[in-house]
């Protein structure tokens, strides 16, 4: 029986924003069913690498395909197809303030389609069921909480019921119970509808709750690089110190608790050589 065909395979992927080199030659692959979680520090470059694999961003170098396809050489025409076959729920929620929570589901639905305005109704009272605010499509994002507008957000980056879901620190700025409120939503989702889901997240609560395969992107000389990978288990279970200190949350370790300037500067440089050599 032959491997399946993942549905995110990256290879050898770099990006370079002058003399800073903030993804160094990453590759790992997604299966379907997945929800893999990237992890890591801020600045670590989780969100650029998020970009990267979603279509808004081109690589130096490097390969990506999502369902088989290369997007790295595709155009927007050519991406728009792709993009029709995955769901992105932005840190934000991202909802136009302008518009009702039912115009903020029905966006995708009526970019990507001309359908009757009834039809477009039930999807979207479908698709807020589903995240459990029936009912609310009448009210503007300002009228509801944040934990709200992540479900909404949630339930417009399920509109076109795709195959794959990106999401950007999904329960970022929420309460305890709100954020097991929307891991509750996405791993029941994920489940039921059979997607695959690529969660970046600096809440460990959250990602050993939901994820199934994890990746942790390196800090300082390991900047842009993946540290560990593996299932959950796997990774508590990791001996690098740098990975033990950010998902016990500890203060000093690896990733040091004090940086000079000079230290800071080299490290927005991507001046690695010097900050693995220290200061003497």
């Amino acid at each position: 029986m032959s491997d399946p065909v993942p549905i995110i395979e990256v290879t050898d992927l770099v990006r370079k924003f002058g003399s800073r080199t903030v993804l160094r030659g990453l590759s790992f692959k997604v299966f379907k069913g997945d929800t893999m979680i990237i992890m890591g520090g801020s600045g670590c470059g989780k969100s650029t690498l998020l970009r990267h694999i979603n279509g808004a961003m081109k690589p130096t170098s490097g390969s990506i395909k999502i369902f088989g396809e290369e997007i790295t050489t595709m155009n927007e025409r050519q991406l728009a197809h792709i993009r029709r076959r995955y769901g992105m729920l932005f840190q934000s929620g991202a909802l136009l303030q302008s518009m009702t929570v039912g115009e903020n589901v029905a966006l995708p639905v009526t970019e990507h389609g001309k359908l009757d305005s009834d039809i477009v109704e039930l999807m979207v009272k479908m698709k807020l069921e589903m995240v459990g605010l029936t009912g609310f499509e009448n009210l503007k994002p300002a009228e509801i909480s944040g934990g709200m507008k992540k479900r909404v957000g949630l339930a417009r980056a399920l509109a076109l019921d795709p195959e794959l879901l990106f999401s950007d620190e999904p329960t970022s700025g929420l309460d305890p119970i709100m954020t097991a409120v929307v891991d509750k939503l996405t791993q029941e989702l994920t489940r039921q509808l059979g997607m695959t889901a690529v969660v970046v997240t600096h809440d460990m609560t959250s990602a050993f709750r939901i994820g199934t395969k994890m990746i942790m992107l390196g800090a300082g000389p390991k900047q842009g690089t993946i540290i560990a990978s593996g299932t959950p288990d796997e990774i508590r279970n990791s001996p690098d110190p740098e990975v033990q200190q950010f998902i016990r949350g500890e203060a000093d370790g690896p990733v040091p608790l004090k940086l000079s300037k000079d230290d800071y500067i080299n490290r927005l440089l991507g001046n690695q050589e010097r900050i693995g050599k220290g200061k003497h």
